[in-house]
């Protein structure tokens, strides 16, 4: 999910201390991450520069993160999504639960912090890098649909059409936050996720 790279207290109550300190770890690392992008800009920010202001040694970034541009995209709402789905009425239509699922993680998401959700869009446009990361990402998020979906219609996870309307889904969600971010973010979020879905399940 597009929404924000953060997390909130709450979502931690139930770790234990060392999973509490890895992912405070892994906040430090993004918001200094943020922090330097927004104010050198992307290219410009280095693995060295961000070690530095999280107060961490590079390998420790490159240990929680593989590229600079996970840092920017990776986030923790894929589980929250495929447990918030999984808790929807089974004969709910998967678009209805995922307008739910969706509204709740955007308004987390905006709450948390608007301005580093617009960055992080933003990026996703602008630089190729982050977006062909995002690009290979999206299975990470289709896989999951592909267990929501396959328990819905008693498939298979792996079958073609299950594989083929995930993937789609996944794909309409990602076009729509680019669209958010090429047109300046002038747009609410949530009514162009809304008119996205609306679009998958009508057609034009």
């Amino acid at each position: 999910m597009a929404a924000s790279a953060r997390s909130t207290p709450s979502d931690h109550a139930g770790l234990g201390l060392r999973e509490r300190k890895k992912l405070k770890t892994r906040v430090a690392i993004r918001d200094a991450t943020y922090r330097l992008i927004a104010e050198q800009g992307y290219d410009a920010t280095t693995v060295e520069q961000i070690a530095e202001a999280a107060e961490v040694s590079p390998s420790t970034v490159f240990r929680y993160f593989p590229t600079k541009e996970d840092i920017v995209l990776t986030d923790e709402y894929d589980p929250v999504l495929e447990s918030e789905l999984r808790s929807r009425p089974a004969d709910e239509p998967i678009i209805e639960s995922m307008k739910h699922v969706i509204t709740k993680a955007l308004k987390l998401g905006f709450d948390e912090d608007a301005e580093m959700t617009r960055l992080r869009t933003r990026l996703q446009v602008e630089v190729p890098a982050v977006r062909s990361r995002m690009m290979e990402s999206m299975s990470v998020t289709g896989q999951l649909l592909c267990r929501v979906l396959a328990e819905r219609t008693d498939r298979d996870p792996a079958d073609l059409e299950v594989r083929v309307y995930s993937m789609a889904l996944v794909g309409a969600l990602m076009e729509t936050t680019l669209y958010w971010a090429e047109h300046g973010h002038q747009d609410d979020l949530s009514d162009l996720m809304t008119r996205t879905l609306d679009t998958f399940a009508n057609g034009l």
